[in-house]
């Protein structure tokens, strides 16, 4: 099976990498694991959880990168990762317009329906750095 390439999304303080399902041998690697439902937008408590990690892990080690997976990293994965940019204050269209710039294929029709119709709290407010540091999630 062909995959596509990990491919990291950097917006102001915030950098993730979207990458396909881990394999067995990478797997321990991944501290959390949220699994919903292929194709589908996350639950309510999925998305309360990812951004109080995002707030946390982005607080305590300003700059890391979040590696975020799902099975082919076009559906879920980004979904997630929009979710965060939209919090940190970026409108829906652009942070579907930037991820597929760098994720082709990201996104099917109810996805976005979801990231369109889904309004942001704005919990995801940080300060620049130019830290290098990573953690894999």
């Amino acid at each position: 099976m062909n995959r596509p390439a990990p491919v990291e999304i950097s917006s102001e303080s915030m950098r993730f990498l979207i990458t396909h399902n881990p394999t067995d041998a990478t797997l321990n690697k991944f501290t959390e694991d949220w699994p919903f439902d292929d194709g589908a937008p996350p639950p309510t408590q999925i998305v309360d959880d990812w951004l109080n990690l995002l707030r946390e892990r982005f607080h305590n080690e300003p700059g890391c990168c979040i590696a975020v997976h799902c099975v082919a990293g076009l559906g879920r994965a980004p979904v997630l990762v929009a979710l965060a940019l939209i919090e940190s204050g970026m409108k829906y269209e652009d942070a579907v317009q930037f991820i597929r710039q760098k994720r082709r294929g990201a996104f099917n029709s109810k996805q976005l329906l979801y990231l369109e119709k889904y309004r942001p709290k704005l919990r995801l407010r940080f300060r620049a750095t130019n830290s290098t540091s990573c953690c894999i999630q």
